[in-house]
C-alpha cells in the first residue's frame, strides 16, 4: 500500500488512475509520492519516507532538486503535456502583437456610449492598423516538445520558420516539418527574424538568454516573446531595447513588477498550461509516472536522476537503489548477492551526472534481508523494495 499526497489541486482525470494500492494522506511526512504544481517546496522538510515528487507541468523550479537526489528522492516532470496549450497562447500572442487588437478593443470599449459608433469606428480604425503574419520570418529558440509544435503551427501559417536548438534530438527533430531552416547558431536567427520566440529550460547556463547582446543583433523592430520561463529575459536590457525601439513589441506570460510598467508590453497572467486539456494531460502522465516508478520500480522523465526502465519485473524479487555515481559501486552491490548465492536475473544501471540508479531483478523473495545489507554501502541513498 501506498500513500500520497497532492500539495496543489490535480485533476481527477488522473487521480482516478490510481487504483486501490494507494491511498491519499493529508500528512506530507506520511507519503510516499508527492503530486505537486506550484507549490513551493525548498523549505519543506523531506522525510526518509518520501520517494518520489511528480511535477504536473513542465518547470520544476518549484523543487529542491539537489536536496531531492542526496535523499534518493527521484523527482518526475510532464514534458509536452501542456504543450499544445502553450503552443496555441503563443500564437495568439504573435497576432496580438501583429495587428493592435487590444487596443481596437479597448476604443470600443471607451466608445460604448457613442450612437454613431459605427461612423466613428471607420475613422477610429487606421489607428489600430497592423500587419499580416504570412511572409514574416520566425526565430524559434529552443525546438523541444513545444517548440517543435510553435515552429510547425508557424510554417502552417505561411511564415517563414527558423529554428536553433544545440541539443535537438532525434525525435523532435523528425517531427519539424522539413519547411523550417534549422540554424547553427543563435547569431544567425538574431540576424534573421522578425519574431523571436524562446522555448529553452531555465538554467544557469540559459538565464538572461534574451539580453543586450542578443537585441544588438536582431533587426530594428524585432517581435520578442516569452512563454518560457521570466528569468530567460533580462528585463533591464528589455526596457531599454522598448524604449529605444529596437523591441517593437514584448509579449510574455510572466508579467512582474518590471515588466508590466514597460511599454509596448503584452502581457499575459501566466496562462500558456491553463487549459482544461494541458491540466488533465499532465495530471494523467505524473500519475502514469508515479505509478511506473512505485510499482515496478521504473523511471521516466526524471529531471534528477537518469531514465531506467527494466520493465514489469518475472522474477522472484526486485530491488532498486538510488546511489551516488562512484567506483566501485556496483562490485560491492553484485557481492551482497554473490555471497548468498543468489543469481541476479537482470541488472539495469544507470547514471546521470553525480548520482545512478540500479535495478536488480533476483531469484530470491529474500528482498528484505538484501535491501538491508545495500542500505549500509557507503554511497547508497535510498534502497526500495519493488518485490
Amino acid at each position: 500500500m501506498f500513500q500520497y499526497t497532492c500539495l496543489n489541486p490535480i485533476a481527477a482525470v488522473g487521480l482516478d488512475n490510481l487504483t486501490e494500492d494507494y491511498t491519499k494522506t493529508e500528512d506530507f511526512a506520511q507519503a510516499d509520492a508527492v503530486l505537486v504544481r506550484s507549490a513551493a517546496m525548498h523549505d519543506m522538510e523531506l522525510s526518509d519516507k518520501l520517494c518520489a515528487i511528480a511535477r504536473a507541468g513542465a518547470g520544476v523550479n518549484n523543487i529542491p532538486l539537489d536536496k531531492c537526489a542526496e535523499k534518493g528522492i527521484v523527482v518526475f516532470n510532464t514534458p509536452g503535456a501542456n504543450a499544445n496549450g502553450v503552443k496555441e497562447l503563443l500564437i495568439s500572442g504573435m497576432l496580438l502583437a501583429a495587428r493592435d487588437i487590444v487596443g481596437g478593443i479597448d476604443w470600443v470599449k471607451a466608445n460604448a456610449d457613442d450612437e454613431n459608433i459605427s461612423k466613428s469606428m471607420e475613422k477610429a480604425k487606421k489607428n489600430f492598423a497592423g500587419s499580416e503574419l504570412k511572409g514574416k520570418k520566425l526565430g524559434v529558440i529552443g525546438l523541444g516538445a513545444i517548440g517543435v509544435l510553435v515552429a510547425n503551427a508557424a510554417n502552417r501559417l505561411d511564415m517563414d520558420v527558423y529554428g536553433v536548438d544545440p541539443f535537438l534530438s532525434v525525435k523532435n527533430a523528425l517531427t519539424l516539418s522539413r519547411d523550417i531552416t534549422v540554424c547553427k547558431s543563435y547569431d544567425e536567427l538574431y540576424k534573421t527574424c522578425d519574431y523571436i520566440t524562446v522555448h529553452v529550460p531555465y538554467m544557469p547556463e540559459t538565464k538572461g538568454l534574451l539580453n543586450k547582446a542578443a537585441f544588438d543583433q536582431m533587426k530594428d523592430g524585432v517581435v520578442v516573446l516569452n512563454f518560457a520561463r521570466d528569468l530567460l529575459v533580462n528585463d533591464d536590457d528589455m526596457k531599454e531595447a522598448l524604449e529605444s525601439g529596437k523591441v517593437a513589441k514584448y509579449v510574455t506570460d510572466f508579467p512582474n513588477p518590471a515588466v508590466v510598467k514597460m511599454p509596448n508590453v503584452i502581457a499575459t497572467p501566466h496562462l500558456g498550461a491553463s487549459t482544461e486539456e494541458s491540466e488533465d494531460n499532465c495530471a494523467i502522465m505524473a500519475v502514469e509516472e508515479i505509478r511506473d516508478f512505485m510499482e515496478n520500480g521504473n523511471i521516466r522523465n526524471s529531471v534528477n536522476y537518469p531514465a531506467c526502465d527494466a520493465g514489469v519485473c518475472e522474477t522472484k524479487g526486485r530491488i532498486t537503489v538510488a546511489h551516488k555515481n562512484i567506483p566501485n559501486m556496483l562490485t560491492q552491490f553484485t557481492n551482497v548477492f554473490s555471497s548468498e548465492g543468489i543469481n541476479i536475473a537482470h541488472m539495469t544501471n544507470k547514471s546521470r551526472g553525480d548520482y545512478s540508479y540500479c535495478i536488480f531483478d533476483i531469484d530470491s523473495d529474500s528482498t528484505e534481508a538484501f535491501a538491508e545489507k545495500l542500505s549500509v554501502i557507503d554511497g547508497v541513498l535510498k534502497v526500495r523494495i519493488i518485490k
